[in-house]
């Protein structure tokens, strides 16, 4: 009995070659899609981490002594919002985007503005919210997430007399 040897031919090459080619064009684009996403919620999550070190800072000044801070013809709440921008902005986000609420976050007057500087207000409960579009953050236009907004909020309470030095 004679065995046959398999010699491999051109032709099975080339149909090899062709085979390589069909599973590239399948597995390329999942692979582009897998990553461009994980950039993208990378982004997300930096702008999240970002937008949430800056609410924590805008409560120090909601519960300090702001009398020395403040300058004259300023608001506590001016100060916060515009300190809120500010650190956005110099942390590579666009802060002109934020929308701010700084509200009552219990009681009778819940979701009311809360006004930092009423001494009414010493010891109440105030919410510190920030949204920013995703829209505006995102590296690549995007249908899916183009209307979410990433956001960051801090409840705490208002302390120390309003913030009035003595």
């Amino acid at each position: 009995m004679t065995m046959k040897r398999f010699h491999p031919t051109t032709k099975t090459h080339e149909s090899r070659r062709g085979i390589a080619a069909v599973e590239a064009a399948v597995v390329l684009p999942m692979m582009l899609i897998l990553t461009l996403g994980t950039i993208e919620m990378g982004t997300a999550l930096r702008a999240s981490t970002i937008m949430q070190s800056s609410v924590r800072e805008a409560g120090r000044l909601v519960s300090m002594k702001w009398g020395n801070i403040v300058a004259d013809g300023d608001t506590p709440n001016g100060k916060v919002e515009r300190d809120l921008r500010n650190f956005v902005t110099a942390s590579g986000l666009p802060g002109d985007d934020l929308v701010i609420a700084i509200v009552h976050a219990d009681g009778a007057k819940q979701g009311q503005n809360f006004d930092i500087s009423d001494s009414n207000n010493d010891l109440e409960m105030v919410r510190i919210q920030i949204g920013l579009p995703y829209s505006s953050i995102s590296l690549f236009p995007t249908r899916y997430m183009g209307s979410s907004t990433v956001s960051a909020s801090l409840t705490m309470r208002a302390g120390l007399s309003g913030g009035l030095s003595q």
